[in-house]
């Protein structure tokens, strides 16, 4: 898996209880997958500016066509704000239908990278199916 460096955002050094969230989008083709990269970066450079944005990774697996992003907020409204940014509801509008997204979030008592991405990186690497509900 590729990992970008963390980036920081404007609430870096903020303390106390946090908010995680982990992106997934899986790709139904190659071709596609250049561009939803380039675009998970471009989007990545309005971090710096984010309210609440405490700090974030890009990753991607190109050859299994997946790529995501691990984010820590200070809250959900952090979070909230973040996904309806027009760039972000661009992209998405662009690359959801190309694909399959899975996502989490979970809450943390304190901003611990290596913690978090450990997490984040069991959360990405669960692929097993899930048990389907017998119909009633």
């Amino acid at each position: 898996m590729l990992r970008s460096k963390w980036i920081i955002g404007p609430a870096a050094d903020f303390t106390g209880e946090i908010l995680v969230s982990v992106t997934e989008l899986t790709l139904n083709d190659f071709r596609r997958t250049p561009g939803a990269y380039r675009a998970g970066y471009t989007l990545s450079r309005e971090w710096p500016r984010l309210t609440g944005a405490v700090g974030v990774w890009l990753w991607a697996e190109p050859l299994r066509r997946r790529l995501g992003s691990v984010s820590v907020w200070c809250d959900r409204a952090g979070l909230r704000g973040f996904v309806g940014l027009p760039t972000h509801v661009e992209i998405m509008r662009k690359y959801r239908d190309l694909g399959t997204t899975r996502a989490t979030t979970w809450h943390a008592t304190d901003v611990d990278p290596q913690v978090i991405w450990q997490t984040a990186d069991r959360w990405l690497k669960d692929r097993q199916p899930r048990p389907s509900q017998p119909n009633r």
